[in-house]
């Protein structure tokens, strides 16, 4: 673990054409036209990727998906996402009876406990498997989201 790390301090003594050797020994392909910095970047993280790993599957796909959708509609922001700030409570009615939640820093509060996800909840009130930010309102069905657009 020592040697990756002198290894990539040792990178940021390197003068840009030996940065330049450096990533075609690293990736078998002439540096693209970046600064000095970001070069050191690339290569300090294949250096780590060999010694730690790589990324997961599912961040493999998620950086997928990001990508088909900055190619489809110029940005990488899910345009149905919605973002909750800590402190804003959820109420919901089920069965007769007012649920509350109340968002927090490191997840939901709800009925004196803290739950990772909003569809944990969901299930405990419901007893069947809800999407969460959709049965407190927060996102809206595939067929709501046609139908609106539908309107427009």
């Amino acid at each position: 673990m020592a040697d990756i790390d002198l290894q990539i301090e040792q990178l940021g003594r390197l003068s840009p054409g030996q940065l330049r050797s450096r990533w075609r020994d690293v990736y078998r392909a002439p540096a693209p036209n970046l600064s000095p910095g970001l070069l050191a970047r690339g290569i300090a993280y294949s250096q780590q990727e060999h010694v730690h790993g790589g990324l997961s599957r599912a961040a493999e796909r998620q950086i997928g998906a990001i990508t088909k959708r900055l190619g489809r509609i110029g940005s990488v922001t899910d345009p149905h996402a919605v973002t909750i700030k800590p402190g804003t409570r959820l109420v919901r009615s089920w069965n007769g009876k007012v649920h509350s939640v109340l968002v927090c820093e490191t997840g939901y509060e709800f009925d004196g406990r803290l739950y990772v996800s909003l569809t944990q909840i969901a299930r405990d009130i419901t007893g069947a498997h809800w999407s969460g930010p959709r049965f407190f309102g927060l996102k809206k069905s595939v067929s709501d989201r046609r139908l609106a657009t539908s309107r427009e």
